[in-house]
């Protein structure tokens, strides 16, 4: 199990700046999160070296008591694989949200938050377990730390709370395809070869490997045309490998279509011109 980023990050960047504050011992605010929102409700697709900045947004009400200021005091959005308590793997965004008050009573404050999570799919997916639907959760986190030393003591306290059942989002592996049609030139009634290959992110080994047994569509364009038509349903087969055969009609494009899968993200190939004479 890996453990919780955020109170993880907080500590470590009070320990090297020295902050020191009073050390004090209080319970968890009650913090409420509502209408959180992950990419824009869609999947996150990752590959295996470009990070990807997804967007969250949310609502948060807190008592007019606490202050919120991300130097001793955080609040954000989370995403976690497995249970709350015992998660598998965690994800955050590190940084200060962007908050606007919306609204004031006596006791609260209501705020609209936006932030960012920055997945490095190096640093931060590991296994072929991560493409999958993951838990959404609102989280606290607070520290107090004196670390002048000159009287020989030093104290350190943190204080973490999470509030699972936010919403859900999957993180799914990129997928990648090809698509090449030959022999061309080509006479017109001969048999053309289209033939493709369906990869997808490896996060544990950093490479894209084949994705086998996938339907794929081929699809045809007609040099005249803005429209790809569906000509035929083809299975990938050892390391991703796509191969069909069709008759040539006229130029056009083809290309191979994937609808991606639940772990996997969908994937369109450019299409290939072929020179029907």
């Amino acid at each position: 199990m890996r453990k919780l980023a955020i109170g993880a990050a907080l500590s470590g960047a009070l320990a090297l700046t020295g902050l020191a504050a009073p050390l004090a011992q209080a319970a968890s605010p009650a913090l409420v999160f509502s209408g959180v929102t992950v990419n824009k409700g869609k999947a996150i697709v990752v590959g295996t070296t470009a990070t990807v900045k997804v967007p969250v947004t949310y609502t948060l009400t807190r008592p007019s008591t606490v202050t919120i200021d991300y130097k001793t005091t955080f609040a954000g959005v989370m995403l976690y694989r497995g249970s709350l308590a015992d998660s598998d793997n965690e994800l955050d965004a590190g940084l200060a949200p962007t908050c606007t008050t919306t609204a004031t009573t006596d006791t609260t404050v209501t705020e609209s938050c936006s932030d960012t999570i920055v997945i490095d799919p190096e640093d931060s997916l590991y296994e072929t377990a991560d493409a999958t639907t993951w838990n959404v959760a609102g989280v606290y986190a607070h520290v107090d730390a004196d670390l002048d030393d000159s009287d020989e003591q030093i104290s350190y306290s943190t204080d973490f709370a999470a509030w699972g059942g936010k919403g859900k989002v999957k993180i799914q592996r990129a997928a990648k395809l090809t698509a090449n049609a030959s022999p061309e030139p080509v006479k017109k009634g001969k048999t053309i070869t289209v033939t493709g290959k369906l990869t997808r992110a490896d996060w544990e080994n950093g490479t894209y490997t084949g994705y086998v047994s996938q339907p794929a569509k081929l699809q045809f364009r007609a040099k005249s045309s803005s429209t790809y038509t569906t000509v035929k349903t083809v299975t990938t087969g050892k390391s991703g490998a796509l191969t069909t055969t069709v008759k040539a009609a006229q130029d056009g494009y083809f290309r191979y279509v994937f609808a991606g899968t639940a772990t996997t993200g969908a994937a369109t190939a450019a299409g290939d011109y072929i020179d029907v004479k």
